[in-house]
């Protein structure tokens, strides 16, 4: 079978790579992730998944150009809704780009983080395959979180301190002080 692997980071490829081929699947890679925010951390990602890839041997494809505008539109009169959106306009791709390509089947390494809301990813991945008209391969490679972490430390991969978005980084870095006020007059 001829599976097409959405690429979060390179981190997060590691597991998912090796189960899916320990499987005796023929797997490449698409990296599509207009989501992740700054520029510079987009690049830094796709470097390292490209990096890896290289050592493994793991063709990856990924879309020309940075789309942020179309994720920041999709998301930004419901802050609270981002994970759906984001998981389905990264899938909706993916898939879209396995039918183009004569895949049998998509999965994702969004499926591998325990941060994510897997329930989620796979509720959208189940839709997106059926409006699609192709297979979603479901694996929880969230079992080997520990190893694909420790893994990529050994490795000296780049990892990064949030989800990818804005949104996350925002979450991730801005703790308010309680003694923060708001300065509603200059002068």
């Amino acid at each position: 079978m001829r599976v097409l692997l959405h690429i979060c980071c390179g981190p997060c490829l590691v597991y998912p790579l090796k189960v899916l081929r320990g499987e005796g699947l023929i797997v490449d890679g698409f990296f599509y992730n207009p989501n992740i925010h700054p520029y510079t951390e987009f690049k830094k990602r796709m470097e390292t998944v490209e990096e890896y890839a290289k050592k493994e041997g793991l063709r990856v494809a990924s879309e020309v150009g940075y789309d942020m505008e179309t994720f920041i539109r999709g998301v930004a009169e419901k802050v609270d809704e981002r994970h759906a959106y984001c998981y389905e306009m990264r899938l909706r791709k993916t898939a879209q780009a396995a039918i183009d390509s004569g895949y049998d089947a998509f999965t994702s390494t969004l499926l591998y983080s325990k941060f994510q809301d897997h329930e989620l990813i796979v509720h959208v991945a189940n839709v997106v395959a059926k409006d699609i008209g192709i297979k979603f391969l479901y694996r929880d490679f969230r079992e080997g979180w520990k190893e694909g972490q420790d893994a990529s430390r050994e490795m000296g991969m780049y990892r990064q301190k949030y989800c990818g978005c804005i949104y996350s980084e925002k979450e991730r870095f801005y703790k308010p002080d309680k003694t923060d006020k708001t300065v509603d007059k200059v002068g």
